[in-house]
């Protein structure tokens, strides 16, 4: 009598599909991440603040103020579109600052400095913001905001002469 052919077992050949699947996502885990874009620090830390930060925030603290002399009361704000822009583009500067302080080799802690730099891009949106609505008041305030961010950092990493 002939035998009829049996099938072939398939739990051996599922079980090596599934060892393979697992070491397929094993060594997708193990991959090395991709490296870090190559920022290149073109200027110190003390040069940002002397030069593009410092001016962006002048810009920006200049632009809403009320002067009260013999001459009466004086209300001083951006009347023109490109007035307007100029503060908002000092809005823009402060908050991309903050980013250019958080990257190596300027920042000085993990801590406190990134904490501190990120209130800044914070503010910075806020200041952008406010620039964009054309209204004083909402300068004004986003102002004070940029203002304690700075002067907070400055208390903690700015050494004070005795």
């Amino acid at each position: 009598m002939a035998r009829a052919a049996l099938p072939a077992p398939r739990a051996p050949l599922a079980l090596l599909l599934a060892l393979c699947l697992c070491a397929g996502a094993a060594a997708g885990c193990a991959q090395p991440q991709p490296e870090p874009p190559p920022f290149k620090a073109a200027n110190s830390v003390l040069q940002l603040m002397e030069g593009p930060i410092a001016h962006a925030a002048e810009v920006y603290w200049g632009s809403v103020s009320t002067i009260v002399d013999e001459k009466g009361i004086t209300e001083n704000f951006p009347r023109t579109n490109e007035e307007w822009e100029a503060v908002w583009a000092a809005g823009i500067t402060i908050g991309e600052s903050g980013n250019l302080l958080m990257m190596s080799p300027r920042a000085k802690d993990e801590g406190d400095w990134m904490k501190w730099s990120s209130a800044l891009v914070d503010v910075g949106v806020e200041a952008t913001k406010a620039a964009e609505s054309k209204d004083p008041e909402q300068v004004l305030a986003a102002g004070e905001r940029v203002y304690n961010v700075c002067t907070q950092c400055h208390v903690q990493y700015i050494p004070q002469e005795e």
